[in-house]
């Protein structure tokens, strides 16, 4: 479905709403709808902030017809000018007035529109997801934003003293805005990872987490075991930088360092593209089947250890097996629910 059949079906809901038989029922139906896809929510959201627009200008129309904008000298004959001295009577061009006021009236729509998605996101749907191959972007109330990757899932919970998340499942990048006095934590497998200023992605795997930090600094504790977070990160315990990347598990956690620009092509997946730089097959597998629900079995030893470099869509599953069995000494054999891999040197 295309945005504009998603706008069409958003003002189908909003005329809806409006109407006077409008019922809990009805109610229900609309948040299932919204809480569908976030392309729902924001072309509901826009059209509502425009909605409500219309009905402010209606006020200064005194009287003209709808759908059309008031002349500039009409404006003083509407009730909103009655108070002696409120507007300086000057000659103007009516062509200048009115694009003065669709300028205005284009530019509290749209932070009206911008402030109810993020009021929205972060307030009255806390809890957020995507489906198997889907990415999403979710806009906080702070200025942060958080990226989710495939079948992933997320709950915000925003207070005066802390911006907290729980990653339940899957992965997300964090582009955390600075607030000192408000720490960015995010809890995961028994983990909390705390920030104040930065940039990080979190994936879980059961209670196994890795972090990835690409700017600023990141402290991770035992959420059991956790220290007074105070406005900065403390020193003393396990901090990491720019360029860390750590393997946090039951037993301890495991810090590798590495340049910045390759961690953020480990995070491609943001722009939708996985890249392997010399990995071997079975990884690549492994990391393809997060994105689909048909999934790559290999069958044979000698295949799985095939080494491979590339850069891939994450969702262009089929030419990605087609490339294997071009490139490499490899056949797929096509059943309904996988895509069995073997090697094509062995007899049939």
């Amino acid at each position: 479905m295309d945005s504009r059949q998603i706008e069409e079906l958003a003002s189908q809901w909003l005329a809806r709403r409006d109407g006077a038989d409008w019922s809990d029922g009805n109610q229900a139906e609309l948040q299932a709808w919204l809480n569908r896809s976030t392309a729902h929510l924001v072309a509901f959201v826009r059209l509502e902030a425009a909605w409500k627009q219309a009905k402010r200008l209606k006020a200064l129309s005194n009287g003209v017809p709808p759908g059309e904008v008031p002349a500039p000298e009409q404006w003083q004959l509407t009730r909103f000018f009655d108070k002696g001295g409120m507007i300086e009577q000057r000659p103007r061009s009516p062509a200048r007035g009115q694009g003065r006021l669709l300028m205005r009236v284009a530019a509290s729509v749209l932070l009206a529109v911008v402030g109810a998605i993020v009021w929205y996101v972060s307030a009255v749907r806390p809890d957020h997801s995507t489906p198997v191959g889907g990415v999403a972007s979710v806009p906080m109330s702070d200025g942060s934003k958080v990226t989710l990757n495939t079948d992933s899932q997320i709950r915000i919970a925003v207070t005066e003293t802390e911006r907290g998340v729980e990653l339940q499942r899957g992965e997300a990048f964090f582009e955390v805005a600075k607030d000192p006095s408000r720490p960015f934590v995010v809890t995961a497998g028994g983990k909390r990872v705390i920030a104040v200023g930065t940039a990080f992605s979190v994936r879980r795997n059961g209670n196994d987490v890795q972090v990835a930090i690409t700017e600023g600094r990141v402290r991770i504790e035992d959420a059991n075991e956790r220290q007074p977070v105070k406005g900065g990160v403390d020193e003393k315990l396990l901090t990491l930088a720019a360029g860390s990347v750590a393997r946090a598990t039951d037993d301890g956690v495991l810090v590798q360092d590495k340049p910045v620009p390759e961690i953020e092509s480990d995070l491609s997946w943001r722009t939708g593209y996985l890249i392997f730089r010399d990995v071997a097959l079975a990884d690549a597998v492994a990391e393809f089947n997060r994105y689909t629900d048909r999934k790559l079995v290999i069958d044979d030893p000698a295949v799985a250890t095939i080494r491979l470099s590339g850069k891939f869509r994450s969702t262009q599953f089929d030419a990605f097996v087609r490339l294997l069995e071009q490139g490499f000494p490899v056949r797929a054999e096509r059943a309904d629910d996988r895509i069995v891999l073997v090697s094509s040197r062995h007899p049939q």
